[in-house]
C-alpha cells in the first residue's frame, strides 16, 4: 500500500488544472554522443582540408605577392607596394587584353544563349529519336577542349579548311582566320560558342518543359500567335534560367584560357591575347609571380562588378513562379 505522502502528490498531479512539472530528459537526448561527432568531423575534414590547400592558401598567397617582386625562384620577394597595380595603368597589352575579353564576351555570351534556345525550342517536342537529337547537343560538353580546337584548327586552315572549300565554291576568296589578326578572335568565339551550346540548351530545355501548357493554351485560346505566345508568357518564364546562363557563362568567359593557349597563344599580333593568358604569360613564361598576381585581381574586381551588375539589372526582368 502507497504511502500518504505518495497518494496526496499523485492526487495533486491529478487536480484538473495544476500544471504538471516538466520531466528532465535523458542525458542521451540532451548531448550528442561523440561517436556521431567524431564521425562528423571524420568525413568533412578531407574536403575541408583540400578546399583550404588547394583554394584558400593560394588565394592569400597571391594577395601577399602582388605586392612584391617575386619569380618563386629566388628568396628575394621585395615588397614593392602598389607598383604592380600602378604598372599595369601603363601596360598597352593589358589595355588590349580587357578589349579583348569584353569583345569575347559580349560575342559568345547572347551568341551561346541564342543558339542553345534556338535548338531547345526545337528540341522540346514529341518527335522520333528525339533522345538522340538531345544527347547530339549535349556531346559537345562531352568532348575535351584539346579535340574542340585540333578540330576547329582543321576546319579554318588557311590552306586546306573545309571552311575556305566552301568559301571557294560561292566565290569569295580564301581567307586566313586564325593567322588574320582581324578575325582570329571571332574563329575563337565561334569555337567556344560550339563548345557551350550544349550546356545552354540543357538548362533551356528543363525550363521548357517547366512552363505551364495551360497558360500556353489560354493564350492560344485568346488568339495570340505561336510568335506572341512565345514572346509574351514563354520567355518570361524562362528569365530565371537566362540569367544563370547570362551570370555562368559571362564568368567563363572572362577566364578564357585554354582555347586560346590551343589555338592561337595570343597571336597573331596579340590579336587574341585575353586577361587570363597575360596572366599567364607574365607567370610561366617571364616569371613575373608578383605583376601576374596583381593581374588576377584585377580580373576578379572586374567579374565581381559584371556580375553585381547582372544581378541588379537581371532582377527587374526576371519573373518567378511561386
Amino acid at each position: 500500500m502507497a504511502a500518504p505522502s505518495v497518494l496526496l502528490r499523485r492526487r495533486r498531479q491529478a487536480e484538473p488544472g495544476r500544471p504538471r512539472r516538466p520531466q528532465a530528459a535523458p542525458a542521451a537526448r540532451r548531448r550528442p554522443k561523440a561517436s556521431e561527432q567524431f564521425a562528423g568531423w571524420a568525413f568533412v575534414t578531407p574536403g575541408a582540408a583540400i578546399i583550404l590547400l588547394f583554394g584558400a592558401v593560394p588565394i592569400v598567397w597571391s594577395a601577399v605577392m602582388s605586392f612584391q617582386r617575386n619569380n618563386l625562384l629566388t628568396g628575394n620577394t621585395p615588397y614593392v607596394g602598389l607598383r604592380n597595380y600602378r604598372l599595369m595603368l601603363h601596360d598597352p597589352v593589358v589595355a588590349q587584353a580587357v578589349e579583348h575579353t569584353f569583345v569575347y564576351t559580349a560575342l559568345f555570351v547572347p551568341g551561346t544563349m541564342i543558339v542553345g534556345l534556338f535548338l531547345a525550342v526545337a528540341m522540346n517536342r514529341k518527335i522520333r529519336f528525339i533522345s538522340v537529337y538531345r544527347t547530339a547537343a549535349y556531346a559537345t560538353m562531352a568532348i575535351s577542349t584539346i579535340s574542340e580546337a585540333i578540330v576547329f584548327i582543321w576546319l579554318f586552315d588557311p590552306s586546306y579548311g573545309v571552311i575556305n572549300y566552301f568559301l571557294s565554291l560561292l566565290g569569295i576568296p580564301q581567307q586566313q582566320f586564325l593567322n588574320d589578326p582581324s578575325q582570329a578572335l571571332y574563329v575563337i568565339v565561334a569555337m567556344t560558342i560550339w563548345g557551350w551550346t550544349g550546356f545552354s540548351v540543357v538548362i533551356y530545355l528543363a525550363a521548357l518543359q517547366g512552363v505551364p501548357q495551360m497558360l500556353v493554351d489560354a493564350a492560344a485560346v485568346d488568339g495570340a500567335s505561336k510568335w506572341t505566345t512565345f514572346r509574351r508568357v514563354t520567355l518570361p518564364l524562362l528569365s530565371p534560367a537566362s540569367l544563370f546562363l547570362a551570370v555562368w557563362l559571362t564568368i567563363n568567359a572572362l577566364q578564357l584560357f585554354d582555347e586560346v593557349y590551343l589555338s592561337t597563344q595570343g597571336g597573331p599580333l596579340n590579336a587574341t591575347t585575353v586577361l587570363v593568358y597575360y596572366l599567364y604569360d607574365q607567370a610561366f613564361q617571364n616569371f613575373n609571380f608578383g605583376y601576374a598576381s596583381a593581374i588576377a585581381y584585377f580580373l576578379f574586381l572586374i567579374i565581381l562588378v559584371v556580375t553585381a551588375i547582372q544581378f541588379r539589372v537581371g532582377r527587374r526582368f526576371t519573373h518567378y513562379r511561386s
